[in-house]
This record gives structure tokens, sequence and C-alpha cells, in this order.
């Protein structure tokens, strides 16, 4: 079975995927599924590419969390790379990481997944093929909540985890002092449906 095939647009691998059973958290499994099928649409890149993740990995994760879903030589192709990274990858990883809730594996899967979906222009939510931004704040506060925390203005995420990064190195990237008298007020916070 192709990749084309077996995802049928982003719905057919989601559904594919989630029918499998596992004992990781629901809201969990729909997220990395979500992430998956996204990527996945990506035709242009292999599926490694897309979400940031190596092949074994990627397999690791398709084995513990949908087991038996599908096989990940479908997904994956052989010598599959996760592509040559950003400048700010690194730095947004450590970021994630270093404020996680557990240390787990499902962690280090999402900090990868997010910071490279988090290079696609749209918010990052859509990034992420989820259906509405709550779904990554929930994620966001369950596994990285110490960083999630921080964004006590409900800024849009992507904006400020970029705005994180910059002050950690010092570097002022606002035109304003104060938020609240900035014209730009309205493309870094939340003030309609997204």
């Amino acid at each position: 079975m192709t990749k084309a095939n077996l995802n049928a647009g982003s719905s057919g691998l989601y559904d594919r995927l989630m029918a499998s059973r596992s004992d990781f958290d629901s809201a969990d499994r729909h997220v990395l599924a979500c992430i998956l099928a996204i990527g996945a649409e990506e035709t242009d890149r292999p599926l490694t590419e897309a979400v940031g993740l190596d092949r074994p990995a990627l397999a690791r994760l398709l084995d513990a969390v949908f087991p038996g879903a599908c096989d990940p030589d479908e997904l994956i192709p052989a010598g599959a790379t996760v592509g040559e990274e950003e400048i700010e990858e690194p730095d947004f990883r450590a970021l994630l990481l270093d404020g996680r809730a557990r240390g787990t594996e499902i962690e280090v899967w999402l900090a990868h997944m997010l910071v490279r979906r988090a290079l696609r222009p749209e918010h990052l939510w859509r990034s992420l093929g989820l259906r509405e931004r709550s779904e990554l704040s929930d994620m966001l506060h369950r596994h990285f909540p110490v960083l999630a925390a921080r964004n006590v203005r409900n800024m849009r995420w992507k904006k400020f985890f970029y705005r994180e990064m910059c002050q950690a190195e010092g570097i002022l990237v606002c035109k304003s002092p104060i938020c609240d008298i900035c014209a730009d007020y309205g493309e870094c916070f939340l003030t309609g449906e997204d």
C-alpha cells in the first residue's frame, strides 16, 4: 500500500491510527494522530521530515502509541531522513524540554514534532492538524507546564515561543515596551476566534 493510498486524506490515516488499541492517554493519541495525518498529507517530503522525527523514533511512536495500526514501512520510506534543521530548532526544542512535566518519551516526540510543524506559516494549532487552539493549549499545559504557565496573557503560541527564545538570547523583538499600547497587539494576542 502506498503512502497516498494509506492516507486517502488526513482523516483516513487519523481514523486508522485512532482505531488501534493503546494504554496511552486518548488526548495525547489524538494530538499525535493529527500531527501524523497532516504530515502525511505533505507528499513532497517524507513523513520523517514533515514531523521532525527520525525513522527509528517514528517507528517507536507508531508501535507504542498506535500498535498494529500500520506497518511503519508503509509510512516511512527506507532512507527517509528528518531533513536539514532550521537554525532555531535545537533552541526551540530545548525551550520545550526544559519545562516538560515528566521527562517521558512522548514529550520528546511532541517537542520534535511541534518544533518542526511550527516552521509552517499558519497558526501552530492548524499546522499540527488540530481542530482548535484549545487542543494545543491543553497539550502544552499537560506536557510542558513550566513553559505554558508563562503565557499568562494568552499570547498566540508560536509568537510566544519565539518571543521566549529571543528573550533568552537578550534580543528585543517588540516595537513597543508595553503590549497594551502596541499597534500589533492583535497579531500577538487572541482578540478573536484564533
